[in-house]
């Protein structure tokens, strides 16, 4: 049985039209998992990677997300790390978004290097899914892949071509999280930053 929590909003602010549906799936699913109430999720926030840099950007998005809170709530940012190192680009862009005195508590989750680098951590279960072949093996280290939609439409069979928009969330339904965290560090820390945000309750 789900159980809903009545006073833990989070709003999540993502960077591809594909997490905007994703990301609440996901939420929900490791909240699930981990035993915890389940929280209120906002449609997250789409802001462009390239535009994350920029504090402008950044501190919009931010503020944004802050008027969409419901008391008490806070944000999460969920970008992938593309060619940055996850461990210097998470805390510098915690620090940045703390830096903006917006009064809620903001956490942050870096996918290495690409959010579908969790889909390829544990292709076994989407195995025959969506067009992945029946035979597809998941690579020895996912992460360190650059280009993870492309490897999917590589082993799909032919006709399909992984598309973000449409396949996103619904990789992000069916693939095995356990068997994702065994080989996903990022996904580790986005564990590890949902049982601090179940703790505010």
């Amino acid at each position: 049985m789900i159980r809903t929590a009545d006073n833990v909003h989070i709003v999540p602010i993502v960077e591809g039209h594909g997490e905007v549906e994703a990301v609440p799936i996901l939420i929900r699913r490791m909240m699930i998992q981990l035993g915890f109430n389940v929280p209120e999720i906002a449609k997250p926030i789409r802001i462009p990677r390239n535009m994350i840099s920029k504090d402008s950007e950044l501190e919009r998005a931010l503020r944004f997300a802050f008027h969409k809170i419901k008391s008490p709530g806070c944000i999460l940012i969920l970008v992938d790390a593309d060619d940055d190192c996850p461990k210097d680009l998470g805390p510098s862009l915690l620090a940045r978004a703390q830096g903006f005195q917006i009064d809620v508590p903001i956490f942050a989750t870096i996918a290495n290097k690409e959010y579908e680098a969790w889909f390829l951590a544990s292709l076994i279960s989407l195995r025959g899914f969506r067009g992945i072949k029946n035979d597809a093996e998941p690579p020895m280290y996912p992460e360190s892949i650059r280009g993870a939609k492309q490897y999917l439409t590589d082993i799909m069979i032919s006709g399909f071509r992984y598309s973000p928009r449409v396949d996103q969330p619904a990789f992000t339904d069916q693939f095995d999280i356990n068997e994702a965290l065994r080989l996903s560090p990022s996904l580790e820390k986005l564990k590890r930053e949902l049982e601090k945000i179940n703790s505010l309750h």
